[in-house]
């Protein structure tokens, strides 16, 4: 096995798994700490990734295209929080997933109606072409930026949940909102500003997302899908589970991609092994979400049964 193919793999699951959690995370703050199952996160993201895009192109400032990513995701959030989440709170979520799947038909069409049926690209910037070599093997700068990226939004988020007094009345306003209301809190607003938070993480993603991916319509539903399927291996609400479970479920995917086709080819035709290779890893995650299922119900991350 090539070491230094074996590292760029490996970075490259880290790379995907960074951008997982920033999508994941915010998802699982939404439904785990406001009980609401949100759809059209992955549009979000997709939101993301065409201002983000579009910025770009217009300025060529890539730091004003990330800023504006994260402000119009953060923004469409609220709207959907104050029209759509809020009067759906207190229902079942079989409302609130039809109505967010409804969401996102809507906006996979408008933007088809805005920037066109073609994927959407964006141009890496200058000052963020060319490579690194890490551990003796040659690795791009802007893939670097993003795990770094990844890593201090991890770190902030755990913060801002954990040791902060916002934070202290997010999980408390979860557990018994009537009590923190009482005590002068006003949920309604720790609400608005929670799901703001996990939209502009998911603009965040799909910003960062554009240069090495085409943006285009329906580009949220796949790692909508791989999201859900983080969140329920870390543990529902759980920032740590979300981190933990994004670079577990990338790292299976992105090296089962790589080396799947090879270990079978010994044993089948090439053909047959190319083919199978790539559907057999994205079988592994979804093996690993039933295991989680069935020994840790709870997520990774949530204590273990006595």
């Amino acid at each position: 096995m090539d070491s230094s193919l074996f590292l760029s793999q490996l970075l490259n699951g880290l790379q995907l798994g960074v951008l997982l959690f920033l999508l994941s995370s915010g998802l699982t703050l939404i439904f785990g700490i406001m009980n609401f199952i949100n759809l059209a996160h992955g549009s979000l993201y997709m939101i993301g990734g065409f201002i983000g895009a579009a910025s770009f192109n217009a300025s060529g400032s890539f730091l004003f295209a990330v800023t504006a990513a994260i402000i119009a995701s953060a923004v469409v959030g609220l709207l959907l929080e104050h029209l759509v989440a809020k009067p759906l709170y207190r229902h079942d979520h079989l409302y609130q997933v039809l109505a967010t799947f409804g969401l996102m038909m809507f906006f996979n069409e408008l933007a088809i109606v805005i920037w066109g049926n073609r994927p959407y690209y964006s141009a890496l910037p200058d000052s963020l072409g060319g490579a690194l070599t890490v551990f003796g093997a040659p690795y791009p700068v802007y893939r670097i930026l993003i795990i770094a990226v990844g890593v201090l939004v991890a770190l902030g988020a755990w913060f801002l949940i954990q040791k902060t007094r916002f934070g202290m009345l997010i999980r408390a306003g979860a557990s018994n909102p009537s009590m923190v209301s009482v005590l002068g809190a006003n949920i309604d607003l720790l609400k608005k500003l929670l799901f703001m938070l996990g939209a502009g993480l998911a603009g965040l993603a799909g910003a960062l997302a554009g240069p090495i991916l085409s943006v285009q319509s329906g580009m949220g539903e796949p790692v909508l899908i791989l999201a859900l399927v983080v969140i329920v291996v870390g543990g529902i609400g759980s920032i740590r589970g979300a981190l933990a479970g994004a670079v577990i479920i990338a790292i299976i995917d992105t090296l089962g991609r790589a080396y799947l086709p090879q270990l079978l080819g010994k044993l089948l035709a090439p053909p047959v092994a190319n083919a199978a290779g790539p559907a057999l890893a994205s079988m592994l995650i979804y093996i690993l979400m039933a295991l989680v299922l069935a020994f840790r119900p709870n997520g990774i991350m949530s204590p273990a049964k006595r």
